[in-house]
């Protein structure tokens, strides 16, 4: 019964928001420390906005007891006043897996609050979670069916109730029914059926109103476009513009936060055989415009995917094309980097390790079964010196031990993961207590709700994630060594 009433009450909310985070990979993926617990966090964003998202808990230790989890604004009012949070189930199967749901009322930047109990004591963190909604679903046609016999039913029902209390509701015993009280019962019957049609005519219009103003958010929170031209030869100027009107005035450039130093993550990819990445940071010029002096790069088709986050901390990836001639341009510099190689590879080529530039190599310890969609993954990476030993060279990267990008062959896909999961720095900092605008420095202090910031990370590298449907994927993990930015290039076909 709990299920059908809750199916019911998703089918009647079906207007929806709809937004881009990572473009086509709506649910959330996290790698944290809860206090003394390293626990996995997925968040299954539900398909529109209000519904419920599953939450999955996994401990990597047996001494946690208890999850408790709850939805809250990621910054500003109701932030820090979270509502009775609910008890995770614990699995009777694995003791180390943790299960929950949660109702998302609202669009927008929230985070879930994880509290763990055990044997260690207590510990909680925040994980940002981008609220949206994939698609506006319809109401099915036997739910819509019965909903207007209802109506019609009460309706009725409204009409001959009000004509018989008119008639009949003062009659003494025995007495029977006047011409004179007929005639008044008729006229309130009409009036009635005036009145209940008029109550029907405004709750349609009221409906029709909501449904216009959701169908505008779908819109509002729909990829934004990233539009592109050259200009002095170069110089690539980046524009946003949303698929609504007031989405420019809403989400305006100027007031981008930054997310790993930088704010904006351009990322262009050559197509259709994916054997160019280049990673990029562009700065912000006037009027909120973005511009990058490009390094030297063939002619060529190019996707762009760049990356943003908001003043409330929510992530956008901008999304657009361009063609471009051959450029001559500058050297690349700081965190800046290119990737060239072979076009995507077919399922019988696919390989588990990268050849790097100097002879070391990256390592994708990914296992013997094959990879499945809609599953949370934790994808493991080693790197190697020339001499097969753990590489001891790698630096941070932007704060972190590595970042990783997840491309499906047509482009409807592209994740920016980081080891701590798919969120973004801005937003973690946010959920978890450093103030907006600053950053955590590498070397210097581990975030509030346990995402550490390493000095030196060690020969190997994690992202947790999961890929969202079936196809060919191009994986892009990028480390630092020795001061050099490298690229392991892996493909995957996921069933």
């Amino acid at each position: 019964m709990h299920r059908q009433m809750r199916a019911i009450l998703m089918l009647i909310l079906v207007t929806a928001l709809s937004v881009s985070a990572h473009v086509g990979s709506s649910d959330v993926f996290f790698e944290g420390d809860a206090g003394p617990y390293h626990i996995y966090v997925t968040v299954r964003v539900p398909q529109v906005i209000p519904g419920i998202a599953e939450i999955q808990v996994r401990s990597a230790s047996n001494d946690l007891e208890k999850i408790e989890i709850v939805p809250m604004r990621l910054s500003g009012a109701g932030s820090d006043f979270p509502p009775t949070p609910d008890v995770a189930e614990r699995s009777k199967q694995d003791p180390q897996f943790f299960t929950g749901s949660l109702w998302l009322m609202e669009s927008g930047a929230l985070k879930v609050r994880v509290s763990a109990e055990g044997s260690k004591g207590k510990g909680e963190l925040a994980v940002p979670v981008p609220a949206f909604a994939q698609r506006t679903l319809p109401m099915e046609r036997s739910l819509g069916g019965l909903l207007g016999f209802l109506m019609v039913f009460l309706a009725a029902g409204l009409v001959f109730i009000a004509g018989a209390a008119s008639r009949e509701g003062n009659l003494e015993p025995g007495e029977t029914v006047s011409p004179a009280k007929t005639r008044r019962a008729r006229m309130v019957m009409a009036i009635t059926a005036v009145v209940v049609l008029g109550i029907l005519f405004l709750g349609k219009a009221w409906w029709g109103a909501e449904a216009t103003n959701y169908k505008r958010g779908v819109n509002f929170f729909k990829p934004p476009e990233a539009e592109t031209h050259l200009e002095n030869a170069n110089r690539l100027v980046i524009r946003a513009k949303g698929q609504d009107p007031e989405w420019s005035k809403e989400v305006e450039m100027k007031d981008v936060i930054p997310d790993h130093h930088h704010l904006m993550h351009l990322f262009l990819i050559s197509t259709p055989g994916m054997d160019r990445l280049w990673h990029l940071h562009p700065e912000r010029a006037e009027g909120g415009a973005f511009v990058e002096d490009l390094p030297n790069m063939p002619a060529g088709h190019y996707e762009v995917f760049a990356d943003i986050v908001d003043k409330a901390g929510f992530p956008w990836t901008l999304v657009g094309q361009i063609d471009l001639p051959e450029i001559s341009g500058q050297a690349l510099a700081g965190d800046d980097s290119i990737w060239t190689g072979a076009p995507l590879a077919r399922q019988a080529n696919h390989a588990s390790v990268a050849q790097l530039a100097d002879g070391g190599r990256i390592v994708w310890e990914k296992g013997s079964g094959p990879l499945a969609a809609n599953a949370a993954m934790v994808f493991k990476f080693k790197v190697e010196d020339k001499d097969g030993n753990p590489a001891k060279d790698l630096e941070p990267y932007m704060g972190m031990a590595g970042h990783a990008e997840f491309v499906s062959s047509d482009m409807s896909v592209f994740a920016h993961i980081h080891p701590a999961g798919s969120a973004s720095m801005a937003a973690l900092e946010l959920a978890n207590g450093v103030p907006k605008g600053e950053e955590a420095i590498p070397g210097d202090h581990a975030m509030p709700g346990g995402m550490p910031i390493p000095e030196l990370p060690s020969s190997e590298v994690s992202f947790p994630y999961g890929f969202p449907k079936p196809g060919e994927y191009r994986i892009f993990v990028q480390i630092k060594r020795a001061g050099q930015v490298e690229t392991g290039v892996f493909d995957a076909h996921v069933q």
